[in-house]
């Protein structure tokens, strides 16, 4: 099984039915966590997850709604009996507030608590991030409002590749990272700092030459169909809206 499942859409402000943008990369018995808003054991177990699968985790960044659930997680996984640990990967930026942050919760008093491994991203184009059989992924910083990664996923046994923005304005360093993609998934916030359109997500979709754009991480007042508007006003690929526990399946193409 090679996909994407969306575990959370929403923007910064959730909605009824939209938390908070995380998702999930599935490669054969793996199942990679990126970005960790509100309680993702609800949403990983509604999507059928086996948490047992979960062995890396990857932040994005130091924003709230990408990490605030991240100490909850891990109490979580620590009480259901977890013994394996868990690899998470970010920036200094990111995995430096994390650590403050648990040890503000005195984790290490827990008893029994599973190791942690902190593995910390280089702020380069193109930064080896993880491998695996079958899976590779890197990283390049975008442009956001504090230190952001954005992550490229090639599924090398099929030869398809996914990329994922992260929170970014319009930016040239995604072009590159996105070149020639399958599947680009962009936020689409709005035009504001740090956020990008929908019509700016396409853009950046025309100028890499991708096949499919996503859009994620997008406000509850505007409609699916001026998001896909904007988008098709300078993409000519296939333009999709991420909901709640939707999936891409890349076995299948689009």
């Amino acid at each position: 099984m090679d996909q994407i499942v969306f575990l959370g859409t929403a923007n910064a402000i959730p909605a009824i039915g939209r938390e908070n943008t995380h998702l999930l990369i599935r490669h054969e018995h793996e199942a990679i966590l990126v970005d960790c808003a509100a309680n993702p054991i609800v949403h990983l177990q509604r999507g059928g997850v086996n948490l047992e699968q979960i062995h890396h985790l990857i932040l994005t960044h130091f924003h709230p709604d990408h990490v605030s659930g991240a100490p909850l997680f891990l109490m979580d996984l620590w009480l259901l009996g977890r013994t394996k640990p868990l690899y998470i990967y970010g920036l200094e930026h990111t995995l430096t507030r994390l650590q403050a942050m648990m040890d503000l919760y005195d984790w290490r008093s827990w008893p029994g608590f599973f190791p942690l491994e902190y593995r910390i991203i280089p702020e380069v184009e193109g930064a080896a991030l993880l491998e695996m059989n079958g899976l590779e992924i890197i990283s390049s910083p975008v442009k956001h409002l504090l230190p952001t990664i954005g992550i490229r996923i090639t599924f090398t046994d099929i030869h398809k590749t996914v990329v994922y923005s992260s929170d970014t304005e319009p930016y040239e360093a995604v072009v590159r990272l996105a070149k020639k993609a399958d599947v680009l998934i962009h936020e689409s916030a709005g035009h504001s700092i740090g956020h990008s359109s929908a019509r700016q997500a396409g853009e950046v979709a025309q100028k890499a030459g991708v096949k499919s754009l996503y859009l994620i991480h997008y406000p509850a007042n505007v409609t699916k169909e001026e998001l896909i508007r904007e988008a098709r006003s300078v993409f000519g690929g296939s333009v999709f809206v991420c909901e709640d526990f939707m999936g891409i399946d890349l076995t299948k193409g689009d």
